[in-house]
């Protein structure tokens, strides 16, 4: 919408510009009437296809006057004159020397404001469809070291605490020791770590990890996963959607472009809930 509103004024602009300098271009004609009050119309119209009889003049007398002829002298030298002659001459002259005109400047300023809005459209339409290969949410995330995500997902008391990944929107926590058949062969784990998509599958919030229970607990509506996003209770329709995994060159990349669904877990690969459940605590504290 922006860039609407900007190409829009844009162009009025160019167009009142163009609008400007074509009327100062033409040449005014003066108006004979101008001046001239509304009574000396009114009687200049009222004498229309009126006859106006010139006035006869009277031819002056003219007196005969005889002229008395000297006798012929010697006539008086003159002084020679100098005669000035005006004269006008036409150079021309280069465009160059001439510069630029107002109409050349507004034409040219115009055109310049179409084209920058069309490169600009053109440049924005590119980037719009341009795939983003590199980083990023839906491609490949490093996440860190392999050995650095080993150590901090296990407290040293043997608790869970899943590390988050803000570009993957992903939780990296640590894979139970034994696979169900739903994880089998479908990449999701690496090196005893997986990483589960922050979204709920109900309805799309943010599931937070509750440390007293050791899980994944949602907020809206009160979902309920373990720690490697099995279902366990809630309105949720299945597990916690995953991305697959792999480690390249000792770092744990997330590929954030591959979403793996699976359905609610027959049987729980790891215990829930091993404590009280922060959704029931927050509850409590609202009576």
């Amino acid at each position: 919408m922006i860039l609407i509103a900007v190409a829009v004024f844009a162009i009025l602009g160019a167009i009142g510009a163009f609008t400007i300098a074509f009327r100062r271009s033409q040449t005014a004609r003066p108006d004979p009437t101008a001046g001239v009050s509304a009574e000396t119309r009114r009687a200049d119209r009222s004498l229309e296809g009126v006859r106006v009889e010139p006035i006869a003049v009277a031819e002056p007398e003219v007196e005969l006057i005889e002229e008395v002829v000297e006798e012929e002298s010697e006539p008086e030298p003159v002084a020679a004159g100098i005669r000035v002659v005006e004269t006008q001459r036409v150079i021309e002259v280069s465009a160059e020397e001439a510069g630029v005109t107002r109409r050349q400047f507004f034409n040219r300023a115009m055109n310049a404001t179409f084209f920058s809005f069309l490169g600009l459209m053109g440049v924005t339409s590119l980037a719009m469809m341009w795939p983003k290969l590199t980083g990023g949410f839906g491609s490949d995330v490093d996440a860190g070291a392999l050995s650095d995500l080993q150590t901090q997902v296990v407290a040293p008391d043997g608790s869970i605490i899943p590390v988050f990944v803000p570009e993957a929107r992903a939780y990296v926590v640590p894979a139970p020791a034994q696979l169900s058949e739903q994880f089998t062969g479908r990449g999701v784990e690496a090196e005893g770590l997986m990483a589960l998509f922050q979204r709920c599958v109900h309805l799309g919030c943010r599931v937070p990890f509750c440390g007293t229970s050791i899980g994944f607990e949602c907020p809206c509506h009160g979902s309920m996963y373990n720690s490697v996003g099995e279902w366990f209770g809630g309105p949720a329709p299945r597990n916690l959607d995953r991305f697959a995994v792999e480690v390249v060159s000792g770092r744990f990349i997330i590929k954030t472009g591959s979403v793996v669904e699976t359905s609610r877990a027959p049987e729980l690969s790891v215990s829930y809930p091993q404590g009280p459940n922060c959704i029931s605590a927050a509850a409590g504290d609202d009576h």
